[in-house]
């Protein structure tokens, strides 16, 4: 055999391999069209026109009879509904209106209603006032068991996390769904990822025994968010699709599903799409970020910088007070001119919830500033140790680099090759330069 031979020979091999390693590395498609395009087709929302329905029974009755202030109570809860499911924030408010002018008229004795109040300042991100109605309805006694719940929602939030543990044992019920809810995020928190998705499995259980509509969604939906952020996308999918098989709408879900499609697949047109059909019907900010993450991804700099004008278009056009603040910062710290606008938000957010999350965008935004060694005193003092949050890890990471701590580094970095999913195509590029 010639010599030229024997070589192509070896070349043609050396071919064949590479082509097999190669397909072997390409990423496993796990969602398919059929099983979710009906729900991003689907025009009508059951759920809103069932709402709108109610508010219009209770708002008759309510004007033939003023001083039934229940009737109050039962509006706002379905505008509330109105604004799950369309992410207007006009509804928010107008359920926090109602909910004032019903505690108003009770002279704030009623622990439920204070309660549903401060529930609407927290999805406001008002969590120090939500806190303040916790404590009276505390005070007034009624109800402690629903009270305990709300205490330590509004604790976590704060970052007040030795109070949310005392309350989370003053609601200790193994066979109870809302207190498995809150111990699966009580573990998530302590970096406990596995122990977190079987309580949520416990509590789906009780969902589906007592056959709730409302507890399987948040069951299903939750496993969604947490199997993937195990890396367990498979399950991640399926609990989505769950979710939609009960809550055709569920906007939580079809986002779930394009977070796949883009950070697992790599399926960028196919992320966009359902985006698209998304928000027609449930239109929030972020999704414009997430296309503008998306856009990155393509190198279409003229795409991604044209999403991110379109999300503060929408924040300048709505008030949502500071619902999108932590967005915000990360966003003005990329840019120099507005690293500083970055500064003054971090602080904000640290006054109204001083969590280890809040401390992280301060820390990120001196870094940003070229004030690398203030970056790392605010981060060991108020993160590290504190947060498991990859985002989090990413940036106390980078700013160990900056120092020069680069044997800190590297533990961090393998940690967060872990995490690349929830993370995004994006930064698991950036990780692997650390």
């Amino acid at each position: 055999m010639k010599p030229l031979t024997i070589l192509s020979i070896l070349f043609s091999t050396f071919i064949l391999i590479s082509c097999k390693k190669e397909s072997e590395q390409v990423t496993t498609n796990i969602t398919n069209q059929k099983d979710y395009n009906n729900f991003l087709e689907i025009k009508e929302n059951k759920s809103i026109d069932f709402a709108k329905a109610e508010i219009a029974f209770w708002q008759k009755k309510y004007d033939a009879a003023p001083n039934q202030i229940s009737f109050l109570n039962q509006i706002a809860t379905n505008y509330s509904i109105l604004f799950e499911q369309s992410a207007k924030i006009e509804y928010l408010y107008k359920t926090e209106e109602l909910l004032i002018k019903s505690n108003e008229a009770l002279k704030y004795s009623n622990t439920g209603a204070i309660r549903s109040l401060a529930r609407n300042y927290i999805t406001q991100h008002r969590f120090k006032e939500a806190l303040v109605l916790a404590n009276k309805a505390l005070a007034i006694g009624d109800g402690m068991f629903e009270t305990q719940k709300l205490l330590f929602d509004v604790q976590m939030e704060l970052g007040n996390y030795t109070e949310a543990d005392k309350a989370l044992t003053k609601i200790k019920n193994f066979k109870d769904f809302d207190y498995l809810l809150r111990l699966a995020k009580w573990n998530d928190h302590k970096g406990d990822l596995k122990s977190a998705i079987n309580l949520m499995e416990k509590a789906k259980e009780q969902a589906e025994f007592n056959n709730n509509k409302t507890l399987k969604v948040w069951s299903y939906s939750n496993l969604g968010d947490m199997n993937g952020h195990a890396g367990n996308i498979k399950e991640s999918y399926n609990y989505y699709l769950k979710t939609l098989s009960i809550d055709p709408n569920n906007s939580y879900a079809l986002k779930g599903i394009a977070w796949i499609t883009f950070s697992h697949e790599k399926n960028t047109a196919e992320a966009k799409r359902i985006i698209d059909k998304i928000s027609v019907k449930h239109n929030s900010p972020d999704f414009y970020l997430f296309k503008s993450e998306i856009a990155k991804y393509e190198n279409n700099p003229i795409a991604k910088d044209q999403n991110v004008v379109a999300y503060f278009t929408m924040l300048s056009q709505n008030n949502y007070g500071a619902m999108y603040n932590k967005y915000n910062t990360i966003l003005y710290a990329e840019d120099k001119l507005t690293v500083n606008k970055a500064l003054e938000i971090s602080k904000i957010e640290i006054e109204n919830r001083p969590t280890p999350d809040s401390y992280d965008l301060l820390a990120w935004s001196y870094y940003n500033l070229g004030e690398i060694k203030k970056a790392l005193e605010i981060e060991q003092k108020y993160v590290v140790g504190k947060s498991f949050e990859p985002k989090l890890n990413y940036h106390l990471a980078t700013i160990y680099k900056a120092n020069n701590l680069l044997e800190k580094v590297k533990p961090i970095k393998e940690d967060l090759k872990s995490s690349s999913f929830e993370l995004g195509p994006n930064l698991s590029k950036v990780i692997e330069n650390l």
